[in-house]
């Protein structure tokens, strides 16, 4: 007799999205797609375009990578996640007429706004289909970087000294908001990604324009004393046990790590471990775990800390969807746990399942 064929799992990729993260959505999924197991996965490639239109996606990976994916119509079937229990997938509306397919879990490679923030998840555990990674709650909590603040700060963990100031408040109001507050600050858009937005501000002259930039990302703006130290970050991957992956740290010459920092390491540097004591990573790690299971995070996320030169740990943001790029932090942290990127994805998308 033959080797009985394992039949395979139906898993929705989605990418793109109405976000300024997009572009990095596209280099994420690629690599996600491009690295899932062929022979458990039949991959259905579902593409949201910067103006919020979906389709399913059937052409040549490459021109997603590229951003020409949705400029050949040919390959493009317009498609949407169906809230109904029943159907269970996905809803084609083709010029043929509507059709369905059933899918058994659905990875959202989507960063920032409109995909990172509880928004698909919400609609996803309304449809009953599996996620990877992260649920609504966690998502909005997280992205939420004051309320991750509060919670963190009533977890036990050490948070930057802040205050909060919201679109309609008067600017004029500024000085006397931030006389606590030792300069330089960091002013934040409460619930934008990859650090767009964000300013750094050395004087209270220049404070108003830091935090009118910042509105333009959101209605909520975080203003945050700077912490000493230098930031360090801890993968978490669910399973059986919560697996931990090595700690790397952020080297600055200058600046902060911003958008452009981020993507393409102009004057900073990753070291991956960091450089940093097996004690203090220990103690990285722990935090890390204690803050991924006070957020009700679940599947997987990157936890995003300080380490002051006193040894002390400061929280700063917990991201659900970190990048999955060529050069991202997540799955390099998780290589240095031994899990290569095809195996960390596999572990991730089992685990979706099987929940």
């Amino acid at each position: 007799m033959g080797a009985v064929s394992m039949k395979k799992s139906t898993l929705a990729v989605l990418f793109g999205g109405c976000s300024s993260e997009y572009a990095i959505s596209l280099q994420s999924a690629y690599a996600v797609i491009t690295n899932l197991d062929r022979a458990k996965y039949d991959l259905v490639l579902l593409g949201i375009t910067r103006d919020g239109r979906w389709y399913r996606y059937t052409g040549d990976l490459e021109h997603i990578h590229k951003d020409t994916w949705h400029t050949d119509q040919t390959h493009c079937i317009p498609a949407v996640i169906s809230p109904d229990r029943d159907t269970h997938g996905l809803l084609f509306l083709s010029q043929a007429g509507p059709s369905s397919l059933r899918l058994d879990a659905a990875f959202p490679v989507l960063h920032g706004k409109n995909g990172e923030d509880g928004t698909v998840q919400g609609l996803l555990e309304l449809a009953g289909i599996p996620i990877v990674g992260c649920g609504t709650l966690s998502s909005a909590l997280c992205m939420d970087k004051e309320i991750a603040h509060r919670l963190a700060a009533a977890e036990g963990v050490a948070v930057p000294r802040g205050v909060v100031f919201r679109a309609g408040a008067n600017l004029d109001l500024l000085p006397a908001l931030t006389q606590p507050l030792t300069y330089p600050l960091f002013v934040k858009p409460a619930r934008a990604g990859s650090s767009f937005g964000v300013g750094r501000v050395e004087s209270p002259g220049v404070l108003a324009q830091a935090v009118e930039e910042a509105l333009q990302h959101d209605s909520k703006v975080l203003i945050e004393e700077a912490v000493p130290g230098f930031e360090v970050g801890c993968a978490v991957l669910d399973g059986p046990d919560l697996t931990v992956g090595r700690v790397d740290e952020i080297a600055l010459e200058h600046g902060f790590f911003d958008f452009v920092e981020k993507y393409n390491l102009v004057t900073s540097r990753i070291y991956m471990p960091a450089r940093i004591t097996l004690e203090q990573e220990q103690t990285v790690q722990a935090v890390a775990v204690r803050l991924y299971r006070a957020m009700e995070c679940s599947g997987f996320a990157r936890v995003d800390l300080f380490l002051t030169p006193e040894g002390k740990v400061v929280f700063n943001e917990i991201n659900t969807i970190p990048g999955f790029t060529g050069h991202s932090r997540y799955p390099s942290m998780m290589q240095g746990a031994g899990l290569d990127f095809p195996c960390l994805l596999d572990r991730m998308t089992a685990w979706a399942l099987q929940r």
